[in-house]
C-alpha cells in the first residue's frame, strides 16, 4: 500500500475498509480537491496532506515511524497529530484533517483549524544573537519562536541575501530549472511577522564571552543572553598563480550561484576544478546547459574517499555518458586567462573555471573568543560549547555522534539544520541530546544518491542491488559495524537505515 497510486486514488470521504491498511500503511485519497494521505499507525488512522512542504516529496512512498510520517526524498518529518514539521529541511506543516471511524470503515472528514503546539520553556533568555545566515540559523530562530520563546532574536549575517536553498544552487537553480524567487527559505515578511530582526551584510568582529556581547564591524554591541555560532564555513582557495583571477569562481552563496548563471549564459567551454560532489553537481548543471565540461582532481576515482571506488566509478560513467571530461591524478598548476594548465603540462581552454576544492570551517571568532576547538567549534551533545549559553550548529560543530561513536563534523544542509533546531530547543532549557544520524542528498543528471551515516573508515563495503542499473544500497562497515549506507533508487531503504541507526543502542 505505500507506493504511489496507478489507479484512480479514493474518495476518503466516502471512506474505506479500516482493514484494507495495515498498521505502518499508507494509501493517497481525495478529499475534495485536496490530496489526502490516510496512515495507519498501530490501530489510529490519521489523515495529512499527501506532500511534504520540502520539495513536495509524495509522503505516501515514506516511513511510518510511531505517529510520525517521514518524507523519501529529504527525509523531512511530520507529526501525524498534529502536522507539525519535526525534522527539517522541511520547515513548515503539513494539514490535518479530521477521521471517524464507523463500523468497518474509516472516513476523512473535515479539513482541521491548525494552531501552534503551545510549548513552556524550561527557560528565557534575556535575547538570542545567531551568528550566521544559513540553514542552522534559519531553523534555529524558527524553532526558538515555534517552541514558545518570545523574547529578542537577532541574526547577523555577513551574506547580502537572506538564508537560501544552499543546496539548489548547485543543482536546478544552476541548471536554469528554478526561479530566483524559489531561492530564499523566508519571506522577509515572515521574519517581521515573528519579530526575526535580519541583518544582511554585516560581519561580527569578536565575541566578549564575559560581558556577554558581540562587537559588529561597524562598532555596534549586540547582548545577548544565549548565543548561536552557525558561521558554516568557506571554500578553500587554492594557492596557484592566476586562481584570484576574474574567470575563476566558487559556489558557496546564491551571488556566487547567479554569477555562475550569468557566465554560463554565453560559455561554451568550463573547467570544474575538484571531483567532489559540489564540483561534480556544478558538472551536471553545466552539461544540462550545454556546455563542455572537463574536471581536473588529484584522485584517481572521483567521491572514493567518501563513497569507495565502487560508487566512484559508477558515478564517473555516469557523467562521462552525458560528456565530461575528466583529467585525474592531476592538478591545476596555473590559470592565465582562458587557459587552466595542468600538472601533467597539458593545457585546458576555459571561458571560465569553477573551483570546487572543499571548504574550511569558519571559527576564527570562536578561535578569538577561546571557545574550545576541535578541527571546528567542539560542543557537548547538547550542542554547547566549552562557554555556557554558547552554542555552535552546523559546518563548524564537531559533535559526540552516538552512532558512529566518534566525535564527527560534517558539512551536510540537513544536519545544520536539524543542529540549528536542537540548539535552539536547548536555550530554551529542554536538554534534548543531538541524536540525528547524519543524511544528504546528492543530485546528477536523474540519479540521486541519498546517504545516511558517518563513514570516515571502513575495511568492508555490502552492495545489495546493482550499482551500473542505479538500483542499489551500498553499506560501509567497519569492524562488523554498520557505518553508513547510500542508495540509489531506494528512498524506503534509505529512511529505514537511517531509523535503524537511530534506535541502534
Amino acid at each position: 500500500m505505500a507506493e504511489s497510486q496507478k489507479t484512480p486514488p479514493p474518495n476518503l470521504a466516502s471512506g474505506i475498509v479500516a482493514a484494507a491498511l495495515h498498521p505502518g500503511e499508507m494509501v493517497v485519497g481525495r478529499v475534495g480537491e485536496d490530496d489526502v494521505l490516510l496512515a495507519r499507525s498501530g490501530d489510529e488512522f490519521f489523515a495529512v496532506g499527501a506532500h511534504c512542504t520540502h520539495y513536495h516529496g509524495p509522503l505516501v512512498d515514506g516511513l511510518i515511524v510511531d505517529d510520525t510520517v517521514r518524507c523519501p526524498w529529504h527525509h523531512a518529518c511530520f507529526s501525524l497529530r498534529s502536522g507539525e514539521p519535526l525534522r527539517a529541511p522541511a520547515l513548515d506543516p503539513i494539514q490535518c484533517w479530521r477521521v471517524e471511524r464507523e463500523g468497518e470503515k474509516v472516513f476523512v472528514r473535515e479539513k482541521l483549524t491548525q494552531s501552534p503546539p503551545v510549548t513552556v520553556a524550561p527557560h528565557r533568555p534575556e535575547s538570542v544573537v545567531i551568528i550566521g545566515g544559513g540553514g542552522a540559523g534559519l531553523a534555529a530562530a524558527d524553532m526558538l519562536r515555534r517552541s514558545g520563546y518570545d523574547g529578542p532574536i537577532t541574526m547577523l549575517s555577513a551574506d547580502e541575501a537572506p538564508p537560501s536553498d544552499r543546496p539548489n544552487l548547485s543543482k536546478d537553480y544552476l541548471a536554469g530549472q528554478a526561479k530566483d524567487d524559489w531561492i530564499p527559505l523566508r519571506s522577509l515578511e515572515y521574519f517581521a511577522e515573528r519579530r526575526i530582526e535580519l541583518l544582511v551584510g554585516t560581519r561580527v568582529s569578536s565575541i566578549d564571552t564575559a560581558a556577554r556581547h558581540v562587537l559588529l564591524e561597524s562598532g555596534e554591541r549586540r547582548s545577548y543572553g544565549s548565543l548561536l555560532i552557525a558561521t558554516g564555513a568557506d571554500p578553500v582557495h587554492l594557492p596557484i598563480p592566476g586562481a584570484d583571477g576574474p574567470q575563476v569562481h566558487y559556489l558557496r552563496s546564491f551571488a556566487d550561484s547567479r554569477a555562475l548563471v550569468d557566465k554560463a549564459r554565453a560559455a561554451k567551454h568550463v573547467v570544474v576544478v575538484g571531483a567532489s560532489f559540489i564540483g561534480l553537481e556544478v558538472s551536471a548543471s553545466l552539461r544540462a546547459r550545454d556546455i563542455a565540461v572537463d574536471v581536473v582532481a588529484p584522485e584517481h576515482v572521483p567521491l572514493e574517499r567518501v563513497m569507495g571506488q565502487e560508487v566512484g566509478r559508477v558515478i564517473q560513467a555516469l557523467h562521462e555518458a552525458h560528456g565530461v571530461v575528466f583529467h585525474l591524478g592531476q592538478t591545476v598548476t596555473r590559470i592565465d586567462g582562458r587557459t587552466a594548465t595542468l600538472s601533467g603540462g597539458s593545457t585546458l581552454d576555459a571561458d571560465f573555471v569553477v573551483m570546487g576544492v572543499g571548504v574550511r570551517p569558519t571559527i576564527a571568532l570562536a578561535e578569538t573568543a577561546a571557545l574550545a576547538l576541535d578541527r571546528g567549534i567542539a560542543v557537548n551533545e547538547y550542542l554547547e560549547t566549552s562557554v555556557p549559553g554558547i552554542f555552535a550548529a552546523g559546518d563548524v560543530a564537531r559533535w559526540p555522534d552516538r552512532s558512529s561513536g566518534e566525535r564527527i563534523r560534517v558539512e551536510h544542509w540537513v544536519v545544520a539544520e536539524r543542529q540549528g533546531q536542537t540548539a535552539a530547543r536547548n536555550m530554551l532549557g529542554f536538554r534534548e541530546p543531538f541524536g540525528a544520524v547524519p543524511f544528504f542528498w546528492s543530485q546528477h543528471y536523474d540519479v540521486t544518491i541519498n546517504y545516511v551515516g558517518h563513514a570516515e573508515q571502513w575495511d568492508a563495503v555490502q552492495i545489495d542491488g546493482t550499482l551500473d542499473s542505479h538500483d542499489c544500497s551500498v553499506t560501509y562497515m567497519r569492524a562488523g559495524r554498520r557505518l553508513a549506507v547510500a542508495t540509489i533508487s531506494r528512498d524506503r531503504a534509505s529512511l529505514q537505515a537511517e531509523l535503524d541507526m537511530e534506535r541502534k543502542p
